[in-house]
């Protein structure tokens, strides 16, 4: 459904950057990201997860993309249309001293419906799939402690299916779908309405 409602976005727009370079940073701002850590989450609709985690305290940055498939570099069309074994994902930039891996679980368990392969609310297909990417092994231990946590307080109809797997490599979706939630408020609105996300997750977590 998303897919179709907003082709005729992406075709009005040009991207602004073709390429570009890396700066290397020096003294204290090297120090300053060096603090900083990353997550990776797939929770359906990435708009919806942006909007989110950009919300949290102690997150400094969340980009929209694509991860856990083969194709390299892929577009939202190709993503979309299935086949490239990638989901929609968020990557979350965080600092460590201000909200916790833990925190940051808790907000992707509450905003997605475990329960449901290949598929989150009206989007259906492998690439909406949840999953959550650790980065090292202390966040594969937690993960695997919220997971058997949320069995033992929650009863779900239904087995967690979410996927539990290693990042593999992110490549940031296209300048369009960054804070599309932002940019596009009425749009947005009217998708996240109209996909029943907010009405499934009061279901399954309760009025937030």
């Amino acid at each position: 459904m998303k897919r179709i409602l907003f082709h005729v976005i992406s075709l009005g727009l040009v991207a602004l950057l073709i390429g570009g370079m890396t700066v290397i940073p020096h003294g204290n701002l090297a120090a300053e990201e060096s603090q900083y850590a990353k997550a990776t989450f797939a929770g359906g609709c990435f708009w919806c997860m942006e909007e989110v985690y950009e919300k949290v305290d102690g997150v400094t940055s969340v980009v929209s993309g694509y991860t856990g498939g083969q194709l390299f570099n892929p577009t939202y069309e190709q993503v979309s249309a299935g086949g490239t074994g990638h989901t929609e994902s968020v990557e979350v930039t965080y600092d460590p001293t201000k909200v916790t891996y833990q925190h940051l679980l808790e907000v992707f368990w509450h905003n997605v419906d475990p329960t449901t392969p290949n598929a989150q609310f009206c989007d259906h297909g492998n690439q909406y799939r949840t999953a959550i990417f650790y980065h090292d092994q202390r966040q594969k231990m937690l993960i695997d402690e919220s997971k058997k946590a949320l069995e033992s307080s929650k009863s779900f109809p239904q087995p967690i299916v979410t996927e539990i797997v290693p990042v593999s490599v992110f490549f940031s979706a296209e300048a369009y779908h960054q804070d599309f939630y932002k940019k596009n408020p009425v749009r947005y609105k009217f998708y996240k309405w109209n996909c029943g996300r907010s009405q499934r997750l009061e279901e399954l977590w309760g009025k937030s």
